[in-house]
């Protein structure tokens, strides 16, 4: 009961399901990332993105923890040497930091609201802590200097974006104050940066809590949308 508590969801056969097929689609889109030309493109997984969850216990709506999991998988299974995992959910991801933490050939940066759960964070390699109604500028400014630490430090072989539609100003849970197109503009950043580093990226949709909820859907639908046109030329 403690552990269906700090996970949130009742525990059902379709749940077990449905957490196994997603963190399978992350590491799926992982291994499909290296394709494209030159051996950049990007992959996405319509659901993931469940950072909350720790080696030993799920927690915050998250099960098992899919990027954590693709990320060891894929150097297990010696596709990739260096990845970095770019958390841009709004919530931070402590269960990503935790199973990571002695891994330091994966890189983990989050950029978060500092007063929204998790309420104790774990460190990251890269945290960068948001104040209540960040906006668009600012955390756009943010992001870049983030960039520039993943890329310059980590040099990643593969990127893992954490894509939360939660830091809209619209947002249940958000606390943040961006709107649908400095959304879409940080995709831009993300994923032009990958793109112009030659360096495949997995994309996982992770959280968004917006009423209406249509709004959360074109945030989400904006990201597959901005990396269709980043790396495959469509418009």
């Amino acid at each position: 009961a403690v552990e269906v508590r700090r996970i949130g969801f009742p525990w059902t056969a379709a749940m077990v399901e449905r957490s196994r097929r997603s963190a399978g689609a992350t590491l799926a889109a992982c291994r499909s990332a290296p394709d494209g030309e030159g051996g950049s493109a990007c992959a996405a997984n319509l659901a993931g993105g469940t950072h909350h969850a720790h080696r030993d216990f799920g927690s915050g709506f998250c099960v098992f923890n899919d990027a954590a999991i693709a990320a060891l998988a894929m150097r297990a299974e010696g596709r990739v040497r260096r990845v970095a995992i770019v958390d841009c959910d709004v919530h931070q991801g402590d269960g990503t930091a935790t199973i990571l933490a002695d891994s330091p050939e994966i890189f983990t940066c989050s950029l978060h609201g500092a007063k929204n759960f998790p309420f104790r964070k774990q460190a990251s390699d890269l945290d960068i802590e948001l104040a209540d109604d960040t906006g668009d500028e600012d955390y756009l400014a943010a992001l870049d200097d983030a960039l520039d630490t993943v890329f310059n430090h980590a040099r990643p072989e593969l990127v893992i974006y954490l894509a939360g539609a939660d830091p809209y100003a619209g947002d249940r849970l958000g606390r943040l104050a961006l709107s649908i197109e400095g959304l879409k503009t940080r995709d831009e950043r993300v994923l032009g940066t990958c793109r112009a580093a030659g360096v495949p990226v997995a994309v996982a949709m992770a959280g968004g809590y917006a009423q209406p909820i249509e709004d959360t859907v074109t945030v989400h639908f904006n990201t597959v949308h901005t990396a269709a046109r980043i790396f495959g030329g469509r418009r």
